[in-house]
């Protein structure tokens, strides 16, 4: 798989290149920050990319906005984001932007090779991954009316797991349940927040976005 990295912090881009580089990734291009990266992209160059949220000139969503950018040129163009902070705006817009191929994790999982590659390798697949520190982080702002909050604490993990990019079988690994017992947590999830069945096809996705949202 070909990939676009950027990030401002030359350590850690020439680190990842080499964790890419090592995992079998090819990395086709690489910047420092947002308008080269997006000068080396074109359709067809690379079929995904790694990118901070800040980078110069300015240090505040220039990584965001060349990822929206990546996906307005070629839709579902995956697309994995790395901060080092939780910003719910930032990662709320990367989900807006489309159904698949979208991932958010703190540059903290960079140093978890097998939670880092794994979740690329999801995002690549057209998945999409959510940092569960985000997820935490996240839930703790929210309100007292939210939807999310009339979530079981099983709901709510199995819900973490989900915006992970897990599947049912994966889940159900996880948390040492049947996947039966998984697919009427999920159900139950769908119904707590108003997602019809008619939306099947992206519920998983639209549960973490509503969550994200609300």
């Amino acid at each position: 798989m070909r990939l676009l990295i950027a990030e401002d912090d030359a350590l850690l881009r020439a680190g990842l290149e080499l964790l890419l580089k090592g995992e079998g990734f090819e990395v086709v291009g690489s910047a420092d920050n947002a308008e080269d990266l997006l000068a080396a992209f074109e359709p067809g160059s690379a079929d995904g990319a790694v990118l901070d949220v800040r980078m110069p000139p300015s240090f505040t969503n220039e990584g965001l906005r060349a990822a929206l950018e990546m996906r307005s040129r070629v839709p579902d163009f995956p697309v994995l984001v790395l901060s080092s902070y939780v910003e719910d705006r930032y990662a709320s817009r990367l989900l807006a932007s489309g159904a698949q191929g979208v991932g958010y994790l703190l540059k903290e999982r960079v140093g978890k090779v097998g939670d880092f590659v794994d979740g690329l390798r999801r995002v690549l697949a057209g998945g999409t991954v959510m940092d569960p520190e985000v997820i935490a982080q996240l839930f703790s702002r929210r309100g007292t009316q939210d939807p999310v909050r009339s979530l079981t604490p099983r709901e709510f993990q199995v819900l973490g797991l989900v915006a992970e990019g897990l599947g049912n079988t994966a889940i159900a690994q996880a948390i040492s349940v049947s996947e039966t017992a998984v697919s009427k947590h999920i159900g139950n999830i769908f119904a707590k927040l108003g997602l019809s069945p008619s939306d099947s096809g992206h519920r998983r996705v639209l549960a973490t976005l509503a969550y994200l949202r609300s």
